[in-house]
């Protein structure tokens, strides 16, 4: 799923979500062809831009990893509701008692180390 995708590509894909009314940005111009060769955006019928599955798990786990490394530098880091459901499944945060919050984990921690190490 590595496919090495740049911030600016994670951006489009990000703005595609979002979804695009009417002429696309600039960004989303730029990395379109790419993104639709890695199938992770898809034409529709009416010639717009649609996220496929895979484009959905990749930016949902960019946020999970956002998020991680916000929790880590901020305890206090508001996390979107799914994104801070998935940490806490996995074990990656916990809700601070105060509910102010949450906490990472040591197995939280051990990933971010895991991902920076493969990032380098």
């Amino acid at each position: 799923m590595n496919d090495g995708l740049t911030r600016d590509e994670y951006d489009a894909l990000e703005q595609i979500h979002k979804g695009t009314h009417g002429r696309v940005s600039a960004c989303v111009a730029r990395n379109t062809k790419r993104l639709a060769g890695l199938k992770y955006i898809a034409y529709e019928k009416n010639g717009g831009l649609s996220l496929t599955e895979k484009g959905q798990q990749t930016l949902f786990i960019r946020n999970c990893i956002d998020g991680l490394r916000a929790v880590a530098s901020d305890p206090g880091a508001k996390l979107a509701a799914d994104v801070a459901m998935f940490l806490g499944k996995k074990g990656h945060v916990s809700a601070r008692p105060a509910g102010d919050g949450y906490d990472i984990t040591e197995k939280g921690r051990e990933s971010l180390a895991d991902i920076d190490s493969s990032a380098a």
